[in-house]
């Protein structure tokens, strides 16, 4: 039982540290996307949209030789006493970042296209700086966004599997999540504890899905 709740506590706490990391990392990629017409930006989206095509495992295999201790990268971090990051939880979130980034990405960009140039000119006249339009007009008429970019990464975040496997193994307390624990109850013949969890990550899955449908409706009812 200690197991499972510690499973439970490091999947939230994963969750909720690379929703929070994403919002902040998406939001100035997704306003780029959305005003630049370079032929790099499509270079930019068909980067960020790798991980959705890539299989988990293979992302997983090269974060762990990215963060393992030969790895350039971490000879960076060798003078602060970090050899690698594999097997930790701050592992766990880095490539929860990269794995769930298009999911916080895309609706982001989706919002701050929607809004069109009108506002953006009606701000200029009125004297307002850039950054004054991005902070008064773009980030509250893109909220919609934003919101169902935190339902869609802590959603995936906590289905994550592959990726996690790879490079966090199953330290309980440390890196085992959900997920993990349910392959590991099925791997132990404990169907009644496997049935509890995975019932609960259904359940969770769809209240994230009905919430973000009745977010569109109300969004769709308020711009009627």
């Amino acid at each position: 039982m200690n197991e499972l709740w510690g499973a439970i506590r490091v999947t939230i706490s994963l969750a909720a540290v690379t929703t929070l990391s994403l919002l902040v990392i998406a939001t100035p990629i997704g306003w780029w996307l959305s005003r630049n017409r370079s032929l790099f930006k499509d270079i930019v989206t068909a980067v960020v949209a790798l991980p959705i095509v890539l299989p988990p495992t293979v992302l997983g295999f090269y974060l762990l030789v990215a963060m393992g201790p030969k790895s350039p990268l971490m000879d960076l971090l060798h003078p602060f006493g970090i050899r690698t990051l594999n097997f930790s939880f701050a592992g766990l979130v880095i490539g929860s970042i990269i794995y769930s980034l298009p999911f916080a990405i895309q609706p982001i960009r989706n919002a701050f296209e929607s809004l069109g140039q009108r506002p953006f000119d009606v701000a200029a006249t009125l004297r307002a700086s850039p950054l004054d339009t991005f902070f008064t007009v773009a980030l509250p008429m893109a909220r919609k966004g934003f919101l169902t970019a935190a339902l869609l990464v802590f959603a995936h975040t906590v289905g994550e599997f592959g990726v996690v496997l790879m490079i966090g193994g199953a330290i309980p307390g440390k890196t085992e999540v959900v997920s993990i624990r349910i392959w590991q109850l099925v791997e132990q013949l404990d169907w009644p504890n496997a049935h509890r969890l995975a019932g609960g990550l259904l359940i969770f899955a769809f209240i994230v899905l009905l919430s973000l449908l009745l977010i569109d409706r109300r969004w769709s009812q308020r711009h009627d």
